[in-house]
């Protein structure tokens, strides 16, 4: 309370700077951008990842936060806020397939081989400046998954960059639950300095317990249901089981897998798992070598969510190819590229670029691959993933090519608000300096008045200390042996 209330003053101060588009409060802390009624995006490139491809010269027109139209020569009311779009780019909203951003604390639960019943939505932090720092790359969804410790980990939760928000209201509730899984090196632990080594040790160990735990969770669903059945009188019920529950959702169709692999053995192991108990497997994380298997990948109706270019940090991925997101697209799987890291969040355009780089996939599929297809990989397409009329208005402004990579996103959109500008961010940053050293001065300021006062209280007590007595010296006395 009393931090916040020295601060107070400061934050005022650089609000009040001249010419400040926004408030830094609202910017850095809290606060929710307006919302206008109707915004008109004119004279743009357009890319819409849609039925209408790319438009030279055209209109995003957005009424209460959804796209209303875009076309040529759109018309707006008066009071409309009006874009200029002349020499620029407008795409959706980049979407990012696996994400570990904003979770306070470890991401993975690591205690034992599934752990279902975790759940990242309780671990969300609003206040992780990545959030921000990725709007001003064109983010604007992430579906933040568990690590990837246990065969079966912990809940996924989809969220939208809504900084400034609570915890709560990051969440995209429109989309289907999800949980990650993960194959190969990480579950078995061939990398963990661990003295008390828990099973399973072996990718062999890994297929089994997902075949176990699917067991039980039939098995807990027919003692629930014979519970139900049974006429008998004060009978106790079967003990809730979290995680069950949880994997019952995932053979009902109701919960999707997201699961973390490289090889391409493994990836045909858990389709063939998944086939075996009845459900599909959303999206293959990392997919590294699904280029060997798109086909069984694209008939199992799977989507890969690819490292773009990583390779050579284990002996897992010494197969991994710059080439694959090409060839599973052309084998018509639905690819995305995402970044498994908040630093690389930051420009996933120019991860979409690669595919271009590497496999001449054409560009407009190819920033498919962070827009729309990721949508479809996470069941929200109807909502986010392109510029469509119905869909929510998420889209960025580009001052360039959004392939390119000198381009820069200078504005980010979300249902119609504005959540970046850089504008106004490069506007605002000598406020925030000043702000930043009046609080490094107050800071030290503060510090020096404490030494100064316990070097007071010290030299107090020495003062009233009384003067110390002269030891006596007992006599000394010969000793005879």
């Amino acid at each position: 309370m009393k931090r916040s209330l020295a601060l107070a003053p400061l934050l005022w101060l650089a609000a009040a700077a001249p010419g400040a588009a926004f408030d830094p409060v609202s910017a850095w802390h809290s606060g929710t951008p307006d919302q206008p009624a109707v915004v008109l995006v004119r004279n743009a490139t357009i890319w819409t990842s849609g039925p209408q491809g790319r438009l030279e010269g055209a209109d995003l027109l957005v009424r209460d936060g959804k796209i209303a139209a875009v076309g040529l020569g759109l018309s707006a009311p008066p009071a409309a806020r009006i874009v200029d779009g002349t020499g620029l780019h407008v795409t959706p909203g980049l979407i990012d397939a696996h994400s570990h951003t904003a979770v306070v604390g470890a991401v993975n639960e690591a205690t034992h081989i599934s752990t279902a019943e975790v759940r990242i939505a309780d671990v969300l932090d609003p206040n992780d400046v990545d959030l921000y720092r990725q709007l001003a790359g064109g983010l604007t969804l992430a579906n933040v998954l568990h690590g990837s410790a246990n065969a079966i980990g912990g809940q996924n939760a989809v969220i939208k960059l809504r900084w400034g928000a609570g915890a709560r209201e990051l969440l995209f509730a429109e989309a289907p639950p999800g949980i990650k899984f993960a194959l190969g090196e990480n579950p078995k632990q061939s990398n963990w300095n661990v003295t008390e080594k828990r099973f399973p040790q072996t990718r062999m160990g890994v297929q089994e317990i997902l075949r176990a735990k699917f067991q039980a969770a039939r098995d807990y669903r027919r003692a629930w249901e014979e519970h139900s059945a049974s006429k008998r009188e004060n009978v106790v019920p079967p003990r809730r089981d979290l995680e069950l529950e949880t994997l019952l959702e995932i053979l009902d169709g109701k919960r999707l897998v997201h699961s973390h692999s490289y090889r391409a053995d493994e990836i045909l192991m858990l389709i063939r798992v998944a086939e075996e108990f009845g459900f599909r497997v959303a999206t293959f994380q990392h997919a590294l070598e699904s280029y060997k298997v798109a086909d069984e990948v694209a008939r199992h109706g799977a989507g890969a969510s690819i490292f773009s270019d990583w390779w050579a940090y284990k002996h897992e991925v010494i197969d991994a190819i710059p080439w694959a997101g090409a060839i599973d697209w052309q084998k018509h799987v639905v690819v995305s590229f995402n970044s498994d890291s908040s630093e690389l969040a930051r420009r996933m355009n120019l991860e979409a670029a690669k595919a271009v780089r590497y496999g001449s996939v054409p560009e407009e599929e190819a920033l498919r691959f962070v827009t729309l297809n990721p949508a479809r990989q996470l069941g929200v397409d109807d909502r986010v993933g392109s510029l469509e009329p119905g869909k929510d208005a998420d889209f960025a402004i580009w001052s360039g090519h959004p392939l390119d990579s000198t381009s820069i996103c200078l504005e980010t959109w979300i249902e119609g608000r504005k959540y970046f500008d850089r504008a106004a961010d490069l506007e605002l940053r000598p406020a925030l300096e000043a702000e930043r050293a009046a609080l490094v001065a107050k800071a030290r300021a503060d510090e020096q008045a404490e030494k100064a006062k316990k070097k007071d209280e010290k030299k107090e007590g020495e003062a009233g200390s009384p003067e110390p007595s002269t030891p006596v010296t007992p006599p000394q006395t010969e000793v005879t042996r």
